[in-house]
């Protein structure tokens, strides 16, 4: 069986299913890089919640948490299977990790989730299985469910952290629509650092971002779309690779990586 690497990839706008750039086109192709795994854990940024909950759903539901986009965007389904015995091993390992977790049987598959995965996995055959972030823990407590998790990976299962490289709303510039905006200087900056960062292994100063990084709080005005980048981390173990870079909507950087 393949041991598989741990991603984190940015889903960016809800309309990353539907916009013609370089971040849809690589998430397209990933799948077919990394292989079919044995199930997929999702940690995502639009799962918010205290401690660690994970979503034990037969069926998750797809969940269009969405304002004021495309009609197109509210007809998607993502029809994965759930594997509620997946889910209760993961609370047991994040329990085991000293980790306050409990299942959830109320939640689903956010766009967080569902975007990605049905760009990189469009059948929808692979079990699927939700993992909440936590936006008052910060990135250590991330860090460690990561590593919790880290076992999964030796019997195929795909550990995948989707949040946004770089993510402050406020200052995309208007109108919305223009998705080929360049970023500016402060948004590479962070990414800039980051990315060297996360290649040479230096994993105290990521969890440090916000004091010492270039513009951290500016790119993370809130950390939820960050955190899922440590869970990866911590699955991973070790250095990452950078698999892909681009920007969408000026201010929202679409890198991803690949840990272990």
């Amino acid at each position: 069986m393949t041991t598989m690497p741990a991603l984190f990839v940015s889903h960016g706008a809800p309309t990353l299913i539907l916009d013609d750039v370089p971040a849809r086109a690589f998430l397209a192709r990933v799948g077919g890089d990394l292989g079919w795994p044995t199930a997929i854990v999702v940690v995502s940024a639009h799962y918010e919640a205290t401690g660690v909950r994970v979503d034990r759903s037969a069926r998750p539901r797809t969940i269009h948490d969405l304002r004021g986009f495309p009609p197109a965007l509210y007809e998607i389904e993502y029809p994965a299977p759930g594997d509620p015995a997946l889910a209760g091993e993961i609370v047991a390992l994040a329990r085991s990790a000293g980790l306050d977790a409990e299942t959830d049987e109320g939640w689903g598959l956010d766009h967080g989730a569902w975007v990605p995965l049905a760009l990189m996995y469009p059948d929808a055959g692979i079990p699927v299985v939700a993992v909440s972030v936590d936006p008052t823990a910060g990135p250590e407590h991330h860090r460690r469910l990561g590593a919790a998790l880290a076992p999964l990976r030796e019997r195929g299962i795909l550990v995948l952290g989707s949040g946004s490289f770089t993510h402050n709303l406020h200052e995309i510039p208007r109108p919305f629509r223009q998705v080929d905006t360049p970023a500016p200087d402060w948004v590479n900056a962070f990414a800039d650092w980051a990315s060297t960062a996360i290649v040479e292994g230096r994993a105290d100063d990521l969890l440090d971002y916000r004091r010492i990084a270039p513009h951290g709080v500016r790119n993370h005005p809130t950390e939820e779309h960050l955190l899922p980048l440590f869970a990866a981390m911590g699955a991973g173990g070790g250095a990452g690779r950078r698999l892909h870079d681009s920007t969408t909507f000026a201010v929202l950087r679409m890198d991803a990586y690949a840990f272990g």
